[in-house]
């Protein structure tokens, strides 16, 4: 007799910040189905909060606590949410697993941390469903960088035992899951994803992101500009390595801008060849044969970064991981779904050649309805 499947749900707040995505998950021995999901937006002002505290600022702790407990309440309305569209009970839900809101992410150096708000307590009694967070922690616990820690639910979900395959998600950062035969699954930042240009088209536009790409097509890409933020020092660190608003954000781009008088949209144009480009020189560098290529997150929807990505990449087909049976937008949330249901059952939930972490860990803390 087959067992039944269980229920987790994922709550993801990315880099861009532009809303809560809430995924159910249905987890058997043999198979991960995302039944339904939602994305729920973060009120203007509670974002702009959030913003804030991605950079050093007066009176820093009291605004912490307080866009802490506002961003719980608004993850358990997310979940609240979610049961209606599904009509689905609390009950019916193993457990949440929210990865919560990155405001900062410093994983280098002798007191390396990753901080993630949006209180679980709140989320768990204000549901009534056992809660997972913090699920970094632990890893830099073990002395890693906390990140990424999606490509185990890549490995569980999208690998193939006859194909090589690169999972990629481009949020407000990139990164890379090489699922390759034969060998351990490593994983890690390649560098901007959206960030930059999601910055760029809103001081130009007031837009919050440039839809398909299209403003970026419109424009040329500046070959100077373009090799000078390629030669960020991030580019040539090895893996493993995770990166964020810290390194990459608007004053890294300002900086860089000093001295160039060039049409808003070609400068547009190179930000997103500098993620296309940034993407492949990291995938070439494994200097292994690819199979496939595989697109999540918001990027996924642009097609004139999906199209630079495939110029830069003639060999090996480039779709979206809707053809891996979860739509791009819900991978990340799906993701924090699975690393809930490791928790509860005693698994590890981190790649060490990922993370860079000393050995694998089971992850997060558990709070109970």
């Amino acid at each position: 007799m087959a067992s039944p499947a269980q229920r987790y749900i994922g709550l993801m707040s990315g880099t861009s910040m532009d809303g809560i995505d809430a995924a159910i998950l249905e987890i058997t021995p043999h198979s991960y189905t995302l039944t339904h999901h939602y994305c729920h937006s973060i009120p203007a002002n509670l974002r702009t909060q959030l913003l804030a505290l991605c950079q050093p600022g007066e009176n820093e702790i009291m605004r912490m606590g307080q866009a802490d407990y506002q961003l719980g309440l608004e993850f358990a309305a997310a979940v609240r949410q979610l049961l209606n569209i599904s009509d689905l009970r609390p009950e019916d839900i193993q457990a949440i697993g929210s990865h919560g809101q990155t405001i900062r992410h410093h994983p280098e150096g002798n007191t390396p941390f990753s901080l993630q708000i949006g209180n679980p307590n709140i989320i768990s009694h204000h549901t009534g469903i056992c809660t997972v967070a913090d699920f970094r922690s632990r890893d830099i616990a073990a002395g890693g960088q906390g990140a990424p820690l999606a490509p185990a639910f890549h490995q569980a979900a999208f690998a193939h035992s006859n194909k090589n395959r690169i999972i990629i998600n481009i949020g407000g950062m990139a990164n890379i899951t090489p699922l390759i035969k034969g060998l351990a699954t490593q994983g890690f930042d390649t560098g901007p994803g959206n960030v930059l240009m999601d910055y760029w088209i809103g001081k130009q536009l007031g837009e919050p992101y440039d839809r398909n790409g299209d403003w970026a097509s419109r424009g040329l890409v500046i070959p100077e500009l373009l090799a000078q933020l390629l030669q960020d020092s991030y580019f040539a660190l090895p893996a493993p390595k995770s990166t964020g608003r810290e390194h990459f954000n608007s004053h890294w781009l300002e900086q860089r801008l000093i001295g160039y008088d060039e049409q808003p949209a070609d400068v547009q144009a190179t930000l997103l060849q500098l993620t296309a480009s940034s993407l492949a020189q990291a995938i070439l560098a494994l200097d292994i044969a690819i199979d496939e290529i595989f697109i999540g997150g918001g990027g996924a929807h642009n097609q004139a970064l999906l199209k630079a990505l495939q110029t830069a990449l003639p060999h090996c087909p480039v779709a979206d991981t809707s053809a891996l049976g979860i739509a791009p937008d819900w991978v990340e949330a799906a993701a924090f779904a699975w690393l809930a249901q490791q928790t509860l059952n005693g698994l590890n939930g981190n790649i060490p050649a990922a993370t860079g972490a000393s050995v694998p860990c089971i992850l997060g803390a558990i709070h109970p309805a």
